[in-house]
C-alpha cells in the first residue's frame, strides 16, 4: 500500500513530462502506459473487497464531541468579552433608537 502510494506521483511526473517540454513534436503516447489499480476496492489480483464496517451511532457521537466544546468556546468567548469591558477596551453602547 505505501509503496504504491509512493509510485503515484512519480507516475504522474513522468506521465506530464511530454506535456511540460518545449519540443512540440514530442508525444504522450510514446511514454509508458501505466495501468491504474485501486486498493481501496479491489485487490492486486482484481477481486472486489467486501464493504467497509459501518460505524453505526454516528450522529451520536458526533453530538457528544461537539455539544462540549460549542460549550467551552461559548464560555471563554463570553468570559474574555467581560474581560474587554471591564478594562474599558471594548464597551458596547446601549444606543436606543426605537423613536
Amino acid at each position: 500500500m505505501a509503496t504504491s502510494i509512493l509510485r503515484i506521483p512519480l507516475r504522474l511526473s513522468t506521465r506530464n513530462m511530454g506535456i511540460m517540454t518545449r519540443n512540440p513534436s514530442s508525444k504522450t503516447s510514446s511514454m509508458f502506459r501505466a495501468t491504474q489499480s485501486r486498493t481501496v476496492v479491489s485487490t492486486q489480483s482484481g477481486a472486489i473487497l467486501p464493504k467497509p464496517e459501518k460505524t453505526p451511532f454516528g450522529l451520536i457521537r458526533m453530538t457528544i464531541v461537539v455539544v462540549p466544546f460549542l460549550y467551552v468556546g461559548t464560555l471563554i468567548s463570553k468570559n474574555f468579552a467581560a474581560l474587554l469591558e471591564e478594562h474599558d477596551i471594548f464597551v458596547p453602547e446601549d444606543d436606543d433608537d426605537d423613536d
